[in-house]
């Protein structure tokens, strides 16, 4: 079953590559969050990915924005794509409002181990596993590569945010709890715990990243926790945090997840996409990235095709340009790079990493002349199609200095087109897209009639 790990594209500039989500950005006001099938615990990615994670996130954060707009506004604007959604820009306020409402998970191991305090939230003695509070409880972390508690007093000394601001967040948190643990419980499910992330836009406190999620919360049944409480059935990642703790070698949690795990995983999630949502869910029947390609390109986010010309020198920018030109008038992505094989090659395999991932047809056009390396290293390192097109300044540079873009190293196709009208055409074939093909069929015709209508005229006289 297909997963989605990352999404490449060339046409989107990525902000951020968070443990489960990455950043695009639109425009200044809009970014794109793009919810993998990635699964992070204790704060380490493992290297499995849980089929239909990603989705089920997406749909039941969406579902929530859309229920709490009488709470606190967000940054949500609209879904494009099961694991992919537009929001609002924010800046992040950067601490994480954990609210609680049973004695479980991390803060049960530590209080097993004698520790009372909690984000500066005080226990008393006594209490039992999974027991439930009088009153949820706020334990605010930072959001940091390592999270770690924080008292409320520290947020507002420590400069993480202003008192007022933390005020705010609180209090819209517990309603926002009081809420969840409402609309679950109607659905059998208790609301344990969770974790709320704001923003600001224009000043304006926003909720942002996502809410009431698997992910994000814990989930019992509500009917197994009332028959026993400390056999309860967990209904979100708590399963997967379980198992590596249960699987620990040498202290230190497992990278990967065996596939009855996994399995599990991805019907746990499913599971909970259908209690919440009170649906079934789908899969989508086309191939991921082909179903990715057609909604950002429904949506006007990218462009069918793109072709990227890469120089080994600025002193090779006219000629680009030039190329450039001829590419405007297709309605095509295209893009200049600066990369020389000689003196930077080191970041090629990097960059082409991109190319070759992408979600969308692509071609890459080499501009180098005198000593043509950059050609062969990008083809040795490309999936997609490679064309040289050197700036040679003359006829002489051109019959010395072409058999460095003719004679590539073995296993390295690249083609070599002199002309830069023909280079640019070359590429534009190379993406096969039936626009541009139907495009290309009109121009051959007109081609064909014009040089019949020549004869004609010739005959006439």
């Amino acid at each position: 079953m297909e997963c989605l790990d990352k999404l490449y594209t060339p046409q989107l500039r990525k902000l951020h590559s968070g443990k489960v989500r990455e950043s695009f950005k639109i425009n200044e006001k809009t970014r794109m969050i793009v919810v993998s099938d990635r699964v992070s615990s204790f704060d380490n990615v493992l290297n499995n990915m849980i089929p239909n994670k990603g989705a089920v996130l997406n749909a039941i954060s969406n579902y929530w924005f859309a229920m709490i707009k009488n709470i606190v506004d967000n940054h949500f604007l609209k879904a494009i794509d099961p694991n992919i959604s537009l929001v609002q820009e924010a800046q992040p306020i950067k601490v994480e409002m954990i609210v609680r409402g049973y004695l479980t998970g991390s803060m049960w191991r530590g209080y097993q181990q004698g520790k009372r305090e909690f984000s500066g939230v005080k226990l008393k003695d006594g209490l039992r596993q999974n027991q439930k509070f009088n009153q949820p409880l706020l334990t605010p972390t930072t959001k940091e590569d390592q999270d770690r508690e924080i008292t409320p007093k520290d947020i507002v000394q420590d400069g993480w945010t202003s008192k007022a601001i933390l005020d705010k967040m609180s209090e819209i948190s517990i309603k926002l709890f009081a809420l969840g643990t409402k609309v679950l419980a109607e659905k059998g499910i208790i609301l344990v715990d969770t974790k709320y992330e704001f923003g600001l836009k224009n000043g304006k406190l926003i909720l942002i990243d996502e809410i009431h999620t698997p992910d994000s919360s814990r989930f019992w049944d509500k009917a197994s926790y009332e028959k026993n409480p400390l056999q309860v059935d967990s209904m979100d990642k708590e399963y997967i945090r379980q198992w590596l703790l249960n699987n620990k070698i040498d202290g230190k949690f497992p990278e990967i997840l065996p596939e009855d795990v996994i399995s599990d995983a991805s019907r746990k999630y499913i599971d909970i996409y259908e209690k919440i949502l009170e649906k079934k869910f789908v899969e989508s029947k086309l191939p991921l990235n082909t179903r990715i390609y057609n909604n950002l390109l429904n949506n006007g986010l990218i462009k069918d095709g793109y072709i990227i010309i890469i120089m080994g020198s600025p002193a090779d920018l006219e000629h680009c340009k030039k190329i450039h030109s001829y590419l405007e008038k297709y309605d095509i992505y295209a893009d200049m790079r600066v990369i020389s094989a000689h003196k930077n090659g080191e970041r090629i395999p990097k960059i082409t990493e991109v190319y070759n991932n992408s979600i969308e047809p692509g071609c890459v056009l080499a501009v180098a002349g005198r000593s043509n390396g950059l050609g062969g290293a990008l083809a040795a390192n490309l999936a997609i199609p490679l064309i040289n097109c050197p700036p040679f300044k003359d006829k002489i540079d051109l019959m010395v200095n072409i058999n460095s873009s003719l004679m590539m190293p073995s296993k390295t196709p690249a083609s070599t087109v002199i002309d830069a009208s023909l280079a640019a055409l070359a590429a534009l074939r190379s993406l096969n897209l039936p626009r541009l093909k139907e495009i290309f069929r009109c121009e051959i015709e007109n081609i064909k009639t014009e040089l019949i209508k020549a004869d004609d005229e010739l005959k006439s006289h």
